[in-house]
């Protein structure tokens, strides 16, 4: 292991930095003490890095995770990971399945097994609670030990990584840690606004409009700074804690169906607007998942809520600080 001599700050790779979770993860990290260097292809551009460079902590290193060359730069002098790098989405994996694989599963194994060689201490795998799928009775919730059921190439990638990590020796390399996490929303350096609450906001304040897909289906939700203070929460747990766990992120009181969410945006925007809604008998994902183990285990629980997302979004568009919402750059 590769942990920190006494007074030496722990440097945190985080792949994916300058992505919508990555971004505020790297903020957290970098507030919070840490080192980070973020590794990122810069797919999507790199603007939301600009502020993290004002930190003395932060360093860049622009690279794709497939690159050999690129992997062992980013994790020299590297004590934990955070993989937050992949193919993001059914949409984005289905449009590209082959770079999904060679990025989410081949680039995923290539970083770990690096990690194993120069004896890095801890492993951070950011995984979804997708990989529930459609379970069979949305009354109940599905815990960590449920069946899974991926029903989109990108679950199916993250998986396959999962077993693979969860199955390696644990004598032989770092602490390993998956995190299922709910679908996030809410304000990030690098905004989506392909994300439901996100998209549902903006649709209904700008358009006064909305066609959904499919209301009666569930799905939890987080806000991405409670993703960033759980992936903080996890580096800092003994290992004892959290190696070879896994974790779905979330609230278990912040999982809603669509129409719901609907309901909550409508109430926050006020004013007439039109509401269709296209009934689906089925649907790709449909689930109800309990965060008890992340909970009882780690102290963890949700700081903002659905509706604290959908007013930052609100007051972000109506000052002007967010405009030109259908531009590709906040969609993957």
């Amino acid at each position: 292991m590769s942990l920190p001599r006494r007074g030496v700050t722990m440097r945190v790779l985080v792949t994916g930095g300058a992505g919508y979770l990555g971004s505020v993860v790297s903020r957290r990290l970098l507030t919070d003490g840490y080192q980070v260097r973020v590794l990122d292809s810069l797919l999507y551009g790199g603007h939301a890095l600009l502020g993290l460079y004002l930190d003395g902590n932060f360093e860049f290193v622009h690279g794709d995770i497939r690159s050999a060359e690129v992997v062992n730069l980013a994790l020299e002098g590297v004590h934990a990971i955070v993989h937050l790098a992949a193919i993001v989405g059914d949409p984005a994996c289905a449009e590209h399945p082959d770079l999904a694989r060679e990025v989410n599963i081949d680039g995923s194994m290539q970083l770990f097994n690096q990690s194993k060689r120069l004896g890095i201490d801890r492993f951070v795998f950011a995984s979804t609670c997708s990989n529930y799928g459609n379970t069979a009775d949305s009354s109940e919730y599905v815990t960590e030990e449920s069946e899974l059921r991926p029903v989109a190439l990108y679950a199916e990638t993250k998986v396959a990584v999962e077993r693979a990590l969860l199955e390696a020796p644990s004598e032989d390399g770092p602490v390993v840690t998956a995190l299922r996490f709910a679908t996030a929303y809410g304000l990030s350096p690098r905004m989506r606004f392909d994300l439901t609450v996100n998209e549902f906001t903006m649709e209904l304040l700008t358009k006064r409009r909305l066609l959904v897909y499919g209301g009666q289906f569930w799905r939890p939700y987080i806000h991405v700074l409670d993703v960033a203070r759980a992936v903080a929460l996890v580096l800092g747990s003994p290992p004892e804690k959290v190696d070879r766990q896994v974790f779905n992120v979330g609230d278990t009181d912040a999982n809603f169906q669509k129409a719901q969410l609907v309901e909550l945006i409508c109430a926050e925007i006020g004013g007439d607007m039109r509401i269709e809604h296209v009934h689906k008998k089925e649907d790709p994902r449909n689930y109800r998942v309990s965060f008890e183990r992340i909970r009882q285990g780690l102290g963890f629980r949700g700081e903002r809520s659905v509706k604290d997302g959908i007013r930052e979004i609100i007051d972000a568009i109506e000052k002007g600080v967010l405009v030109d919402f259908e531009s590709p750059q906040f969609r993957n």
